[in-house]
């Protein structure tokens, strides 16, 4: 008899092999589907394995809330606050787009891990070296507000690209009237459907709109 095939021990369970298993079933199923049991089959392990890594589920989001936050670029120190900020929050959309359920979940945790918090500090400092404490304020909440906003209706918009639009359109807006819808009909005819058309670059756009206006409410005071 030939004999069985050794089987590769199977890597150890840690918590940090939990989170980047539960972070990439969150990218691939979404959060709602989300659970300790398909976490559990995932990693090839019972159930109440898991809880001698994390208490339990919120601890479970918690960690991969902060994974994200992990691989957000910091505001870079070598440049002013506004094209620091910039370069952040770009950088933040680059990463939502890879974990599309992660931005309702971003600011809701009551137990944030240390990058989170670092994070947020750095961000913090960086509005201070050009704004007041009363715009520092306004700025993190509105920067924010549309960085995970906009990654929300990008993640969910019906169409990725070129054709889906064309293929969108047919399905929803060409049945419409044009006397009924006159100016839903003739944006779509003559911008969105033109070559070229990208809804992501409306996010640069909206982002140095608020940059700059930051910028002139510092200037003003």
């Amino acid at each position: 008899m030939s004999p069985s095939p050794t089987r590769s021990p199977r890597a150890p369970l840690t918590r940090a092999r939990v989170l980047e298993a539960a972070l990439d079933l969150a990218d691939r199923i979404g959060i709602e589907a989300f659970t300790i049991r398909k976490l559990a089959a995932e990693l090839d392990v019972k159930p109440m394995a898991l809880y001698h890594h994390v208490a339990n589920k919120e601890a479970i989001l918690d960690g991969i809330v902060d994974l994200v936050f992990e691989q957000i670029e910091l505001p870079p120190d070598d440049l002013g606050w506004r094209a620091a900020v910039r370069v952040r929050c770009c950088s933040a959309r680059t990463v939502l787009q890879r974990h599309p359920w992660a931005p309702p979940l971003m600011e809701s945790r009551t137990s944030p891990g240390p990058a989170t918090l670092h994070h947020h500090d750095a961000v913090l400092g960086c509005l201070r070296r050009g704004l007041p404490w009363d715009l520092v304020a306004h700025a993190y909440a509105v920067l924010d507000s549309f960085v995970y906003g906009f990654a929300l209706q990008e993640a969910n918009l019906p169409f990725s690209g070129e054709d889906d639009v064309a293929e969108v359109t047919d399905l929803v807006i060409e049945p419409l009237s044009p006397d009924e819808y006159p100016n839903l009909v003739a944006f779509t005819a003559e911008h969105v459907l033109q070559p070229g058309y990208d809804f992501g670059r409306s996010f640069e756009f909206g982002l140095d709109l608020l940059l700059d206006g930051l910028a002139a409410a510092a200037r003003s005071r």
